[in-house]
């Protein structure tokens, strides 16, 4: 199960490039590992039968949470759900979008990863596990309904569908939280078995039903559902009637057998249940589009099963897990068909259809069937799941239990409302029907769909007749679930084609028959044209919420962004002033113990640091203060060089290099005088708050530094660098071993600091303009990579020379420079020094694991390098010395080190757990390879990507957007 996760997980990462390369045809494969995931639980069942098979392996230990998997026949009836239909689903795709392959590559590996994701959910044992899964399948959710994404339509209803259900799962977590802490297990099975009570699971409980109940579009959430019928037709057959909503109905059907007796539980999914049953079936009564007929009976149909499977008892138990069965066969089927319809006429509309019927009998005879079971007319699945429940439910009720009755009313109400809009359905979808005037219309024109098209919504329509005839075999393997509810006098029940004459046949006719009388008599007095009775919807209500969220927003927006920095950063050291100063002032130790220095050199560099301090405050121009503040930088490299850490000083310079460069690519587009344009204010006020906070920081490093109380752990540094770390430098063993995760943290502050720095000076796109050889083939570049740069109309180009002989430069792109801010010599040094500076890099890159370097430092060094080609040969230089984009560095060096973190899970060890090899090799002796170096890697990869990201925006874009505005005749 464990590796079958896993094959979804590669096979989701792979699918699009499949579909890229085969078209449409890709779908076909991508169905495959669904299938697989299917025969492999049929195989299973057996064991299933006997004793629920189980994987498990310990993922953080510390928090009890493990990523583990279990098969017993509530989670074998959803996985065969889940991967069954999936697999049809991704079959039915290969037509559906055929001619699309470009457009729907993404698509199909999303689609795919959601089915994964709905297998871990469903079979996980772990109660934070299925949080998590529940979080992945909302997210994928959102990028499946909002695949049009150019259309507003698709765009409202993805946020729509993904802001409830996170909502719900933000409360379902907290629901789930509880409960582990409670009965301190994470496990969902030992959770049962303890069977906790009390106001605190009560409310945990609360919790999990509305995680529920918003997944499975229960009212008041059930608005999403309908709205997300702006998805492809396979996404509404698989999301929205086999997979996704069916998530919530799981949830209720886990934890009903053990929860149901508890106060909250059946007055809240009863209520809410049978409201919706109602909400939905009169709504689809008023739908013109088959699609939106079929979402809101599937909204009535989810209130129907919660209604059922979260009565809790045996027979319920037994009845509701065959309608979750019978819903995903027959609603799949009925979407999957209008889906044919939508395809070959471009419509959905039932005034636009008519006589499709007579033309395409093997997909009405499907939709037919279909519509049998959702009505519940032997001899499908549906009619025995729905005989089933009201027996259970006149048990109930006869029983005295006083929800029993009110579910008994609301479940034949719901029965007579889905018998009349499945009649509607098959009206609007089949049948010849008659103009305003009363003349009949001309049937549709039908082009017959590919035979495969046909193929998924026949085998589903066919197996609820299959599984309805097969019904005793049914009852004997859902048993299982059945048993594990509170023992009652009525027992679990059997679902059985044949009960003879009892109470529940009688109400099952009669409701369709009050069903189709319904339908007629909408039809009659045209009240499904009427407008409705209430003038607003659910819908209408979110939207409401939202407009108010955003209006405040920006109310509070505008009393606290005022555009101002100095308010910003002024307002920040206040309370930080104020906050540590009454700590200080409250737990200021009795004795302090101060040192005037500790090394000589601190003596000279600390006055030096201090006044370079004191004169940058006072400086009028920006380049002299920034000058004045590296200098305070500078110190700090003495400091560190002279106090036994070398790593750092290297750092620390390479950092203060690249921060120069930045400061002055930044400050070359600001006037030259501070205060040029916007004179300084509040002088008095800025330099008491300067004042207090350095004084304040001062004394919390002299009361941080005296109050520690036991022995620090980096005493043991060296030994766990050496021992656990395999490596002699401490410093780079703990960033890329010890403190892995810290790193880790850190990298992605880079990656979104470079996102976000590019993001304000990239105005419209992200594209690479600057190299001039990255469309060149691989063997002309050779031989023109030195030849001078033209500007022609098609943009830069090569000089070419018919003799064969051309002028050389030592850069390409200096020779786009004008002749007086060009220098020969510089290009000349650049070009010697360039290879060298990155060899240098790599050096220190796989000398720091034992020798000061890493791959911050030798990032740091390499980025240096494109800064010397971009200060000697500008732009054009920096794109031919870098012809790739700098996000891919960033996005690479990210993947290998969260790669390095979750490799050794699948070999039974911790993240970031190294491992090292050794081996001896002729010529070069003994060598030995860290596995942390992979993560040293991706750090290195990272800083390289940050430092071109920073030249290609802060420089290469403000020199492309200077010239531009030049050309223009603005002056820059």
């Amino acid at each position: 199960m464990l590796m079958l996760l896993v094959v979804f997980l590669v096979g989701a990462l792979l699918l699009p490039a499949l579909v890229r390369w085969l078209g449409a045809q890709g779908f076909a494969v991508g169905a495959l590992v669904p299938a697989a995931a299917f025969i492999h639980a049929l195989a299973l069942t057996p064991q299933v039968l006997e004793k629920a098979p189980e994987e498990r392996i310990h993922w953080i230990p510390q928090l009890g949470l493990d990523i583990s998997m279990r098969m017993d026949v509530l989670s074998w009836v959803l996985t065969l759900i889940v991967t069954g239909v999936g697999a049809l689903v991704l079959l039915y795709c290969r037509w559906y979008f055929h001619g699309e392959s470009r457009e729907v590559a993404l698509f199909a590996g999303v689609l795919l990863g959601f089915a994964g994701a709905m297998y871990g959910l469903v079979l996980t044992d772990d109660l934070i596990m299925l949080v998590m899964f529940w979080e992945v399948t909302s997210i994928l959710s959102y990028l499946l309904i909002g695949h049009y994404r150019r259309r507003a339509a698709s765009r409202r209803a993805a946020l729509q569908a993904l802001l409830v259900t996170t909502l719900g799962g933000l409360v379902l977590f907290v629901g789930a939280v509880l409960l582990v802490v409670d009965t301190g297990t994470g496990s969902i099975r030992e959770i049962l078995a303890a069977a906790p009570t009390g106001p605190l699971v009560d409310a945990a409980i609360v919790m999990l039903l509305v995680g529920a109940i918003s997944k499975s579009a229960i009212f008041p959430f059930h608005f999403w559902l309908p709205g997300a019928m702006a998805a492809p037709t396979p996404v509404s057959a698989y999301l929205h009637a086999a997979a996704m909503v069916k998530a919530g109905i799981y949830l209720i059907a886990r934890f009903a057998p053990v929860f149901a007796a508890s106060a909250p539980w059946r007055p809240l999914l009863i209520t809410l249940g049978v409201f919706t049953m109602l909400l939905g079936g009169i709504q689809a009564l008023r739908e013109t589009d088959l699609k939106r007929i079929l979402a809101f009976g599937t909204v009535s149909q989810l209130g129907f099963f919660a209604v059922v499977i979260g009565f809790g008892t045996q027979a319920a138990a037994l009845a509701g897990l065959a309608l979750v069965i019978g819903h995903a066969l027959f609603k799949s089927a009925l979407f999957l068909i209008v889906g044919v319809i939508d395809r070959q006429l471009s419509t959905r509309d039932i005034r636009e259809l008519s006589g499709v019927g007579r033309q395409a009998p093997v997909m009405a005879t499907a939709a037919f069937i279909s519509v049998a079971s959702m009505m519940g007319i032997a001899p499908t699945i549906g009619f025995v799941a729905k005989e089933s429940t009201l027996t259970a439910l006149l048990d109930a009720a006869a029983s005295g239990e006083p929800w029993g009755l009110v579910a008994l009313i609301g479940v034949v109400a719901g029965s007579m409302l889905t018998a009349a809009y499945g009649v509607r359905f098959l009206w609007g979808a089949f049948w010849r029907k008659k103009d305003a005037e009363g003349a009949r219309m001309p049937d549709t024109a039908w082009p017959d769909p590919p035979v495969g098209f046909l193929a998924a919504p026949i085998l589903l329509a066919g197996a609820t007749l299959a599984v309805g005839i097969g019904s005793p075999a049914l009852d004997h393997v859902l048993q299982g679930y059945a048993l594990t509810a509170p023992d009652d006098a009525h027992g679990p029940g059997h679902l059985a084609l044949w009960h003879g004459f009892e109470p529940a046949l009688g109400i099952s006719i009669l409701s369709i028959l009050l069903g189709i009388g319904l339908f007629l008599l909408t039809r009659r007095t045209g009240w499904d044209t009427k407008p409705r009775l209430i003038p607003f919807t659910a819908s209408d209500a979110y939207y409401l919420v939202m407009r108010g969220v955003d209006r405040l927003s920006v109310l509070t927006t505008t009393l606290t962004q005022r555009g101002s920095l100095p308010v910003y950063v002024g307002t920040i050291f206040i309370v930080v002033v104020a906050a540590e100063a009454t700590v200080l002032v409250a737990a200021i130790p009795d004795e302090l113990t101060l040192s005037g220095w500790h090394t000589t050199a601190q003596i000279v560099v600390a006055p030096i640091m201090a006044a370079a301090g004191v004169f940058a405050v006072r400086a009028q121009k920006r380049y002299t203060g920034v000058v004045l503040v590296s200098v305070t930088g500078l110190g700090m490299i003495v400091l560190f060089a002279t106090s036994g850490a070398p790593d750092l000083a290297l750092t620390q310079i390479l950092v203060e290099t690249v921060t120069m460069v930045t400061f002055a690519l930044v400050l070359r587009r600001l006037p030259a005088r501070m205060g040029e344009h916007n004179a300084s204010v509040g002088r008095i006020p800025r330099a008491l708050l300067g004042v207090g906070v350095g004084v304040t920081m001062a004394f919390v490093a002299i009361v941080a530094t005296q109050a520690r109380m036991t022995e620090p752990i980096s005493l043991a540094f060296p030994e766990l660098a050496y021992e656990y770390g395999h490596g002699r430098n401490v410093v780079n063993v703990a960033l890329v071993d010890l403190r892995g995760w810290d790193t880790m943290g850190e990298l992605s502050v880079l990656v979104l600091a470079a996102t976000g720095v590019a993001s304000l000076v990239f105005v419209t796109h992200r594209a690479d303009l600057l190299s001039a050889t990255r469309a060149l083939p691989a063997t002309k570049r050779r031989r023109t990579l030195r030849r001078p740069l033209v500007e022609t109309s098609d943009g830069l180009r090569f000089e070419t020379a018919e003799n064969g002989s051309h002028a050389r430069a030592w850069l390409i792109g200096g020779q786009q420079m004008k002749p007086e801010n060009r220098s020969i010599l510089l290009e000349v040094i650049v070009r010697i020094l360039f290879h060298t500076v990155i060899v240098v890099s790599i050096f220190l890159l796989f000398a720091g694991h034992n020798g000061p370097g890493g791959g911050f430092a030798g990032g740091l060094v390499a980025g240096m390098a494109l800064v010397m080609r971009y200060i000697a040969g500008g732009r054009w230089e920096l794109g031919a010395a870098a012809p790739t984009d700098a996000g891919r560095l960033l996005g690479t060096g990210l993947i290998l080190a969260v790669g390095s973190a979750v490799v050794p899970l699948f070999f039974g060890m911790a993240p970031l757990e190294s491992v090292v090899w050794e081996a001896e090799v002729p010529v070069l002796g003994h060598l030995e390879f860290v596995s942390s170096t992979v993560f040293d890697v991706g750090v290195y990869i990272v800083v390289i990507g940050l430092v071109l990201d920073v030249l290609r925006s802060l420089g290469a874009e403000v020199d492309r957007q200077a010239q531009d505005m030049r050309a223009r005749g603005v002056s820059v």
